[in-house]
């Protein structure tokens, strides 16, 4: 069982920041005490069924209104789901042994883009395989070597941006992350070369984001749902991503062997147990995983991040007055300032707002003993709404982790355990160089004074009009 463990000193003196009551969680004594699921949430399951995919955060946070902070839907999965979201249940989850408490990224609605062999839904032996040879790449001198070109594509970025009429931030930042992740994949420093395969790979996922946030591409997303293989119009899509990425990988292999660091090169030099390499599918299956994954989540993220702050003067206001302050003192406060508001963004805003796991013994969850084999979702924007440990947790406060580091199980925008997210670090790289230069060199308003509404894309959470934002100066480089 785990319990809560105390917030450190700066923590328990913020008043924005508090501590869940403890709550036994984790494999169930055999106490002879039966295994039973938590309330059932009343609803047809086709109805369940749509809520989860087009209106899933006011059906999850009406539920735990009505049913407690943990209850069971029965609809969109195929089977019974208990919904958690307290810290406790949540740490049990994250650092159990794989043998009592498994992934379910196999059931992802990703699966029938990112295929069986990625590193997003492959499980066990072959999954850590996985993480172990693409996590440097992802850290540490490898993440501060592409900092100088996150900083050269967003400069030219923002110089791109009309000044005094609207357009949608998210695009903007997608082509950002794009270019930053794509460097990473294929040493590609900036904007792949005209006719290339990795220009017209590039163009080709801007263009599928943008169709993805349309009513069409919803409807696809449900009726792909528990499928292992993309069908109706997601499959006629893929397939035209597929053939940049096939031409790419053919292009590589007749190149031969080559002093490269690229993460594509690091792919193609593995060898499994067996001393083989990667087929062309699986190596499908792993970049394309990367691209997606690499660049959709963060831009989603600053997106939010320009979203929440423009309906927030204050916070608005403190982030250009710090960064575009010049003495050595107002950079420290400055680096300070921008992590509180990445840190709060990705509290307020998660990108991924669940996150699954099936326990394979009797589980504890509080006052709840869960049967074996029980699919568990761990709501992320459940726990990040909690009065107890974010009072206030509907308003949008940077200061809240102004000089704080978020709690590990109580802010998992990237997930935990051996899940975690693999590009962690780099996200938050890219969203302090972008957030610093954005606020350094715009000023911008919303030219709807409105929050935007929350939309459900496969597995993201993103503003339903992209960020919209009107540019009302422009400062040079």
């Amino acid at each position: 069982m785990t319990a809560t463990a105390a917030p450190p000193p700066s923590a328990a003196a913020n008043p924005l920041l508090g501590e869940a009551p403890p709550s036994p969680a984790g494999p169930a004594p055999d106490d002879g005490r039966r295994a039973a699921l938590p309330p059932l949430v009343r609803m047809a399951r086709p109805l369940v069924t749509l809520r989860i995919s087009v209106r899933q955060l006011s059906f999850l946070f009406r539920a735990r209104r009505l049913y407690g902070e943990t209850f069971t839907i029965r609809g969109a999965f195929g089977h019974d789901v208990v919904f958690a979201s307290h810290p406790d249940h949540v740490k049990s989850l994250f650092t159990a042994k794989s043998e009592l408490v498994h992934s379910t990224v196999g059931e992802s609605p990703l699966r029938p883009i990112v295929g069986p062999n990625s590193i997003l839904t492959s499980l066990g032996e072959r999954h850590m395989r996985q993480r172990k040879l693409l996590l440097p790449p992802f850290h540490g001198e490898a993440v501060e070597r592409y900092v100088a070109m996150i900083a050269e594509v967003a400069e030219r970025e923002i110089d791109s941006w009309p000044v005094g009429r609207p357009f949608a931030l998210g695009p903007r930042m997608q082509a950002i992350t794009l270019d930053v992740i794509m460097s990473g994949i294929f040493g590609i420093d900036g904007t792949p070369p005209p006719g290339s395969a990795e220009q017209g790979l590039r163009e080709t996922i801007l263009r599928l984001s943008a169709l993805s946030a349309t009513p069409l591409a919803k409807a696809a997303e449900i009726i792909n749902i528990r499928s292992e293989e993309p069908v109706g119009i997601v499959r006629r899509l893929l397939a035209e991503l597929d053939r940049h990425l096939y031409a790419l990988i053919a292009a590589r292999r007749a190149a031969g062997e080559q002093e490269r660091t690229d993460i594509f090169s690091l792919l193609l030099a593995a060898r499994d147990e067996a001393g083989e390499p990667l087929t062309d599918h699986e190596l499908r299956d792993e970049l394309i995983s990367l691209v997606l994954a690499g660049h959709e989540t963060t831009a989603n993220s600053l997106a939010w991040a320009f979203e929440r702050l423009l309906r927030n003067p204050a916070a608005y206001d403190r982030l250009r007055e710090e960064v575009r302050a010049s003495d050595a003192d107002a950079i420290g406060a400055a680096d300070a300032w921008i992590e509180a508001t990445i840190h709060e963004t990705m509290r307020n805003r998660p990108v991924v707002p669940i996150t699954g796991r099936r326990v394979t013994v009797p589980w504890q969850l509080g006052e709840h003993r869960l049967p074996g084999d029980t699919h568990v979702l761990i709501s992320i924007a459940l726990l990040h709404h909690r009065e107890d440990v974010y009072p206030e947790p509907y308003a949008f406060r940077p200061e809240r982790f102004l000089g704080v580091k978020p709690g590990t199980y109580t802010w998992v925008p990237f997930g935990g355990g051996i899940r975690r997210c693999l590009g962690a670090t780099l996200a938050m790289a890219e969203q302090r160089v972008v957030l610093r230069a954005v606020a350094r060199r715009t000023d911008m308003v919303a030219p709807d004074p409105r929050p935007e509404r929350l939309v459900h894309r496969n597995v993201t959470m993103i503003p339903a009009r992209g960020a919209a934002v009107v540019v009302t100066s422009r400062r040079a480089a």
